[in-house]
C-alpha cells in the first residue's frame, strides 16, 4: 500500500505560480513513477506530468514549458511547480503512485495509488 497526501493548492491570478506537494508513504520501494493528473469539472481525469524513479519525465502538451514536475526522494515527495498558470488550468490536481507497472506515461489508468486531490483556481 501506498499512501499520498497533496497540499499547496489554492486561487491565484492568471499568469501566476502555485507549487503543488505530494508525501508519500508506505511501500514506496515499490514505486516505478509517480505523477500529477487533474481533473476539471465535466471533464475526464487526464495526465499532467510523471516521473520515474530516476527521474525521466513526460508532459502533457497544455503544460510543457509551463509546468515542472520533480522529486525528493530522501523526503519521499513529489512537486508540480506551476508557472504562467492560465484559467483553463483550473482543476482539482492528484498525485497518483505507479507500482508495478514499468512504464512511464501520463495515461491515468497506469496509476493505481492516489491521493483526495488539492484544488487549484486559476481566475483572471
Amino acid at each position: 500500500q501506498v499512501q499520498l497526501v497533496e497540499s499547496g493548492g489554492g486561487s491565484v491570478q492568471a499568469g501566476g505560480s502555485l507549487r503543488l506537494s505530494c508525501a508519500a508513504s508506505g511501500y514506496t520501494f515499490a514505486v516505478y513513477a509517480m505523477g500529477w493528473h487533474r481533473q476539471a469539472p465535466g471533464k475526464e481525469r487526464e495526465g499532467v506530468a510523471v516521473i520515474d524513479s530516476v527521474g525521466n519525465t513526460r508532459y502533457a502538451d497544455s503544460v510543457k514549458d509551463r509546468f515542472t514536475i520533480s522529486q525528493d526522494n530522501a523526503k519521499n515527495t513529489l512537486y508540480l511547480q506551476m508557472n504562467s498558470l492560465k484559467a483553463e488550468d483550473t482543476a482539482i490536481y492528484y498525485c497518483a503512485a505507479n507500482v508495478g507497472r514499468p512504464w512511464l506515461s501520463v495515461a491515468p489508468s497506469v496509476y493505481n495509488y492516489w491521493g483526495q486531490g488539492t484544488q487549484v483556481t486559476v481566475y483572471s
